[in-house]
């Protein structure tokens, strides 16, 4: 009975209590974002605990006493707001508030353990959840928390990607450097390599991005040369009270430490910023300072500093400038070592067998500001970057020069020495303006400049004197071209201008205010101008009856004790160019090998949003892009022109149904095309150990479709299940392949008359547990997306020849299939990470993450004559990341990668024939920061 009456008591008390008390709700917006929901913002009444933060739609709800009131509404580096209410008991009052950074900062009133939000891992999903279009982004705080570096790893770890081994290029579902865009805030960026169109994504910091976005559906604001995605890096932008943060690392690669010495090249030095020209008369005499001989290095360890810093200023009530800067310097040591073999005959007999030595080391250094200046409704934007990387490597090579005529029982050397230095100069100037309720326009400039050199690449064969005894004494005496012993000089210079400009008008409001149609009108241009030269000193070995010997090299690691001024001046050797030596008549034999030209394009673009209903909305659009691209080239295979005059009407449609409040199903399918690129079309030969490259001025572009179907479901803010599936089909694709030569040389040709690739992807991200209730609160959180893709494509040599032929550069190929998949693709891709975080109290935190990254065999290089296709056998890399914050200032992490140390390897499948082999070696990093 006692309870009875207890329990009665008790739910007086309550409905009494719950008639004095009203409902506030409503939803916070972000200025900062035009208007955008603002999730994780903090509502509270002044003075009291009563309170809340906003879902991931910048909803909040909470229960008030009756009575008047202050609401607070606050966000990290936002100003704070305070509004009086009257809530009346038993009603509902609705508070819709916008807040953001331009009024003022005011940061103590509560304390948020969070980061920006567009760095944050449930704010970006929240922003996939609301957009139209078909897209992933991830952001500075999962990049952190999965230990990348750079770029081009992050991407990797989205569904669908993978990188290509060691190189900074990605594959897009199945799709390689060729059918994707990479800009920089929506500008576009160069490339700093001749033979891609993307720049290397390897180059970028992760110091320097705030999220990065990759739009795998073509949109009508991005440029229509794309079909695998658009990969736009945001640079960060700082809005806070101020920081600045240094950080060291020190850390080895396990191949690189293990080797007795480590060599490196004579001359540059280990800043990366080094580079030397020819000599002033490089026939006449020896006048090249540098030795050909490897020089010892220091200990193989990797070393990286960093400095960063921003800080808000308030410029009056309306005005708020925010700067951000960031400077790193960071090196590598690789080491390598394994078979290389070239030119595998349809018996599985390879002309050339190596057994190979590989010592690398390069640097990044990069240098990034950004100013942001916003005014009411108008915001102006800066930035600049700057970066310097280089590459040093020392290749020995190790067996046959040419199983047929060239050291055919082995027991030649061959040396490499290459410094490969790139700088990046990027300048950006973007606006955005809101005026009224319905109209805005952004745009944006950049000018870009890239200088990449090759200075004084060095390359020598030595072979034993009698072929019949591989182990004998080594000279020159049988070298048979020109150009097996040289110093090479390269040079490529790209600059870019290129602009935007997006109006933006938003109509056809409903009761509830609420804009349900929006038209968007644009244009985009780019105006890119290329200069390649290159030139290349070949030592000539001068035998004659009546010089009849070479000297013996007794040492082929100091060959500089056969060339020097001495044995030149007694002619054992001459110094020429492809052009000629001293004295060839009517020629300019220093005039180097060049290619170049201009790539212009001029795009409008007009798209219309409207949302048809509560839960369905649609975008349709069309871009036209005019492009033009003039080609002159003049180098030792021929000389002209090659030029491309286009014009492209590329449509869109994308869908969206919101199935409820948690689910989105999105379609979208669009028409694009494929250029090709300055290397593939210039006939000048890139030469390497195994190989030799050879444009084709006949390649002509793709056209694309591309088709996506999408199911996302968010459980939380935190958490997502997704299942898509996509198709590709390409008219014209380009393909790398061995044409028919003497020396099986690569070019690039329009292989067929269609390729296909369709697949399916898995992504889920979830909340194992997480414990927000106690002091020490924890957390274990997993990710795991799985790609897997079908591909073909149709093979006619009959067609290639005919269209070859017909523009005047005629190639033949002999494809071993008439059908194929396509290079690069991989079938399956697999991406899984486990995070472990806890945090002792606002200061103390510990995090480890491990991830693991897998993909299926790819075609590196389809057969030929016979041949099986070219592949790279399946990886399987497994990292692991440990952070700990020890206070307020001071941070320390170790990373552990590649922990399986898994053997690359690329095979030729018909003759089963290994072509390449070696081991990455295991890196270990221990990094430390402070913050001032």
């Amino acid at each position: 009975m006692k309870k009875i009456l207890l329990i009665a008591l008790l739910s007086i008390c309550q409905l009494a209590f719950s008639q004095d008390r009203g409902t506030v709700t409503g939803i916070v917006t972000d200025k900062e974002m035009s208007g955008e929901s603002l999730p994780f913002a903090n509502i509270f009444i002044k003075g009291t605990s009563i309170g809340g933060t906003t879902d991931m739609d910048g909803k909040y709800t909470i229960s008030v006493p009756a009575g008047k009131h202050t609401l607070v509404f606050s966000f990290i580096g936002y100003q704070t707001i305070e509004k009086p209410i009257n809530v009346v008991a038993g009603q509902t009052l609705t508070i819709n508030q916008e807040i953001g950074a331009s009024q003022g900062v005011a940061l103590d009133e509560v304390e948020v353990k969070a980061t920006v939000s567009k760095e944050k891992e449930s704010a970006l999903l929240l922003e996939q959840k609301k957009a139209v279009s078909i897209k992933t982004n991830i952001g500075a705080q999962e990049l952190t928390r999965k230990g990348v570096s750079d770029v081009a790893t992050a991407v990797t770890k989205t569904t669908g990607i993978s990188k290509q081994e060691g190189t900074g290029s990605v594959f897009v579902r199945g799709l390689g450097d060729r059918y994707n865009v990479t800009t920089l805030n929506g500008l576009p960026l160069p490339s700093n390599d001749p033979s891609k169109k993307n720049i290397d994504l390897g180059i970028f910091s992760t110091d320097i991005v705030e999220f990065i976005g990759i739009d795998k559906t073509f949109d009508v604001e991005n440029y229509g040369d794309f079909s695998g995605a658009n990969i736009d890096i945001s640079s960060k932008n700082y809005r806070g009270k101020g920081f600045v943060e240094v950080g060291l690392g020190f850390g080895g690669n396990t191949e690189a430490i293990s080797v007795d010495n480590f060599y490196l090249n004579d001359g540059p030095n280990t800043s990366g910023f080094y580079n030397i020209n020819p000599p002033a008369f490089p026939l006449n005499n020896y006048n090249f300072s540098t030795s050909w001989d490897r020089e010892k290095s220091n200990p193989p360890f990797n070393n990286s500093i960093s400095i960063k810093g921003g800080k808000s200023f308030n410029i009056g009530e309306n005005t708020k400038l925010n700067v951000f800067a960031v400077g790193s310097f960071d090196n590598f040591y690789k080491y390598k070592e394994g078979i290389s073999r070239g030119s595998v005959n349809v018996s599985g007999v390879a002309r050339r067998n190596y057994t190979f030595n590989n010592y690398a080391y390069g640097t990044n250094t990069t240098g990034m500001g950004n100013l942001s200046l916003k005014h009411k409704q108008h915001t102006f934007k800066y930035n600049g970057l700057f970066i310097n990387t280089s590459s040093q490597k020392q290749d020995e090579y190790n067996g046959i020069v040419d199983i047929f005529d060239y050291a055919p029982n082995g027991g030649a050397v061959v040396q490499r020495a290459t410094f490969d230095r790139t700088q990046l100069f990027v300048h950006q100037l973007l606006g955005e303006h809101k005026i009224g309720e319905q109209f805005d326009i952004n745009w944006g400039g950049s000018y870009n400049f890239v200088d990449n050199r090759t200075p004084n690449r060095r390359q020598s064969i030595v072979t034993p004197d009698d072929w019949d005894e591989p182990n004998g004494p080594k000279s020159f005496r049988e070298t048979i071209n020109d150009s097996d012993n040289h110093r090479f000089y390269q040079k490529l210079e790209e600059e870019e201008i290129a602009a935007n400009f997006l109006t933006t008008f938003k109509f056809n409001s409903n009761e509830k205010e609420e804009y349900l149609s929006k038209i968007k009108l644009g244009y985009s241009g780019r105006f890119k101008s290329v200069d390649f030269q290159a030139t290349q000193f070949n030592f000539r070995i001068n035998n004659s009856p009546s010089d009849p010997a070479q000297p013996f090299i007794d040492d082929v690691y100091n060959l500089d004790s056969y060339f020097n001024q001495e044995n030149f001046n007694a002619g054992l050797f001459s110094i020429r160019t492809f052009r000629g030596g001293l004295g060839t008549p009517g020629v300019n034999v220093l005039f180097p090998q060049t290619y170049g030209g201009k790539q212009n394009i001029n795009a409008g673009y007009i798209s219309f949003e409207h949302r048809f209903s509560p839960k369905f909305v649609a975008i349709v659009g069309v871009r036209g892009e005019k492009i033009t691209q003039t080609l002159n080239f003049n180098t030792s295979l021929s000389n002209g022109n090659s030029d491309l005059d286009e014009f492209e009407i590329l449509p869109m449609l994308t869908m969206k149904y919101e199935l409820n409040e948690e689910q989105n199903l999105k379609f979208a399918a669009s028409k694009t095309y494929t250029l090709p690129q300055y290397k593939e079309k210039a006939q000048f030969q890139f030469e390497e150990i195994t190989q030799a490259y050879i444009g084709n001025p006949a390649l002509y572009l793709s056209t694309d479709y591309n088709f996506d179907l999408k199911w996302d479901y968010f459980p939380s803010r935190s958490e997502i299940i997704s299942l898509g599936a996509f198709g590709k089909y390409i008219q014209n694709p380009i393909n790398d392949v061995t044409i028919n030569s003497a020396t099986n040389d690569v070019s690039w040709v329009n292989s067929g008359e269609k390729a296909t690739a369709y697949g399916a992807e898995l992504e889920i991200r979830k909340n194992i547990f997480e414990d927000s209730e106690s002091e020490n609160s924890s957390s274990l959180n997993a990710g795991l997306n799985v790609s897997y893709m079908y591909s073909n494509q149709d093979l006619d040599k009959d067609k290639v020849t005919a269209e070859t032929t017909a523009a005047g550069f005629p190639i033949s190929v002999d494809f071993t299939e008439t059908e194929s998949g396509i290079s690069g693709a991989s079938d399956l891709l697999l991406n899984a990470d486990i995070s472990y975080m806890k945090e002792f109290d606002n200061e103390r935190n510990i995090q480890a993450t491990l991830a693991l990254n897998y993909f299926s065999d790819r075609i590196f290089a389809l057969g030929t004559e016979g041949k099986g296709n070219i592949v790279d056998l399946g990886v399987s890399t497994l990292d692991f990341i440990f952070k700990t914050q020890l206070n307020k200032n001071l941070g320390l992490g170790l990373s552990a990668k590649n922990l399986l140390n898994p053997t690359i390897e690329r095979k030729q499948e018909k003759q089963n024939v290994l072509v390449y082999s070696y081991k990455n070696g295991m890196e270990f990093k221990l990094s430390l920061s402070y913050n001032f």
